[in-house]
């Protein structure tokens, strides 16, 4: 960087003259910088109701989505009987006595300090065998329990193995299915699988002191019981699956009686999906009013003017606004969405009457699910028209004001190094003329010592 003087010769202020020229020299910069700004506020903006707007897409394409309003709720009149349902239930009732849980086979054997041999001394071979008759042949390392366990676990044979402590030294293999109920039944042999087929391997449940603990059931259900019409449902789990269309139900205990399993049509939860659908159409309208609002301000004369809004005059935004309005105000299957409670405010946003839904609902519940669904497949395309990552309206917007705000980046460094340039070359200026100056001086100084002297000799001094 330069260094300067000021006015050793001139007597002026030239860093002060020179960063008043270059305040002058830097006004188009200034303005670009008050643009660049302005343009980043609007992309920030803009991007906030982008997200408004993929918030509402989303919202309102999960309430056209096929069955999405099925929403029904199940109640039973047993607190240990419980009962859950999908859309693609139906409202209704059905009794059912719970009659069998569903058990998990264990067994444990014999109390024992190692593993057995075979006729030649290796470790004896163990073999299970699963419910559908499937013999997996365990090969242990050694006679080490520890081993057997080990071998039982990682040939996913149906039963993994635990070692239990049984006194004296001596531990027993508890043997515990992998799947629950009747299908997680297993048969455990000392012998390979060969033996087993011959019939000479060993039952490990056949000596003394071992034991079948828990043995596979599945749990039981009856529907119509004590009528000719009685029938038995059967599950490996608590959990009888489609016990009615879409609903399943999970039993804890026996029942004594009868069981009432009730489905009826979720009406606050179908309530909620309309309301939250208008509350997000709001948001999205309540924020291109907050930002198309003009607003009054003050100028450098203290008079009061008015203030544009960032979309003030946008005629996307506006366009975006007329759409989202009228997806969700015009007529849906030939009525107003008013007969639903969706009612559009002179202010141009809406208000939603939870009460008169419900009623609506309760009288029609298809027509009253198929409005909502209209309504939110109107709103979903009018806010995906707009948010779309690739063709969406306020997508392109923000697009072209980061195109924009590129180029005024780039502008601004041209004049960053332009200005640069400016300010040697005005220090080079000054900086001549001090020198050009300080030559002058001295050159009057010693023309003014020699006029002196030559006074001096013509008067005789």
């Amino acid at each position: 960087m330069a260094t300067a003087i000021d006015g050793l010769a001139s007597g002026l202020n030239t860093t002060a003259i020179i960063n008043s020229l270059m305040s002058v020299e830097a006004l188009p910069q200034t303005q670009l910088k008050t643009k660049l700004a302005s343009n980043q506020t609007i992309i920030s903006t803009l991007q906030s109701f982008n997200t408004k707007l993929t918030a509402l897409k989303e919202l309102a394409s999960g309430n056209a989505a096929a069955g999405a309003l099925n929403l029904f709720t199940a109640s039973s009149s047993s607190p240990s009987v419980t009962a859950k349902t999908t859309t693609t239930a139906a409202a209704g009732s059905i009794d059912l006595t719970i009659t069998q849980l569903a058990q998990t086979q264990v067994n444990v054997t014999a109390a024992m300090t190692t593993w057995p041999t075979d006729g030649g001394g290796a470790p004896a071979r163990l073999t299970i065998v699963d419910s559908k008759g499937k013999k997996t042949e365990i090969a242990p390392a050694s006679t080490s329990l520890d081993d057997v366990v080990i071998a039982i676990n990682a040939a996913f044979g149906g039963a993994q193995a635990v070692k239990v402590p049984a006194g004296n030294g001596t531990y027993r293999l508890q043997l515990t299915a992998t799947a629950s109920g009747a299908a997680g039944a297993f048969t455990a042999y000392q012998g390979t699988a060969a033996q087993v087929t011959a019939g000479t391997a060993v039952d490990l449940m056949a000596n003394p002191g071992a034991a079948v603990v828990r043995s596979a059931q599945d749990a039981k259900a009856t529907l119509y019981a004590g009528t000719p019409a009685a029938q038995v449902l059967t599950s490996g789990t608590n959990t009888f699956a489609d016990v009615l269309p879409g609903v399943s139900v999970t039993a804890t205990a026996v029942a004594t009686g009868p069981v009432a399993i009730t489905v009826a049509s979720d009406v606050p939860g179908i309530t909620k999906k309309a309301e939250d659908l208008v509350k997000s159409v709001n948001d999205v309208l309540g924020f291109i009013a907050i930002y198309t609002a003009v607003s009054k301000t003050t100028d450098a004369k203290g008079a009061t003017v008015p203030k544009a809004g960032i979309f003030t005059g946008n005629s996307t935004v506006r366009a975006v606004n007329d759409q989202v309005l009228a997806a969700l105000s015009r007529p849906i299957n030939g009525k107003s969405p008013a007969e639903y409670g969706i009612n559009i405010t002179k202010a141009g946003d809406f208000t939603f009457d939870a009460e008169k839904f419900s009623k609506a609902l309760a009288a029609d519940p298809a027509a009253a699910q198929a409005a909502v669904q209209g309504l939110a497949i109107r709103v979903a395309d009018a806010a995906k028209a707009a948010a779309d990552p690739y063709n969406g309206s306020v997508s392109g917007l923000i697009k072209g004001r980061e195109s924009e705000v590129r180029d005024l980046g780039n502008r601004i460094a041209d004049w960053d190094q332009r200005l640069i340039t400016r300010r040697a070359t005005l220090q080079a200026v000054y900086t001549n003329m001090e020198v050009m100056l300080g030559g002058l001086q001295s050159q009057s100084a010693w023309l003014s010592g020699q006029i002196s002297s030559l006074s001096k000799q013509s008067t005789g001094e």
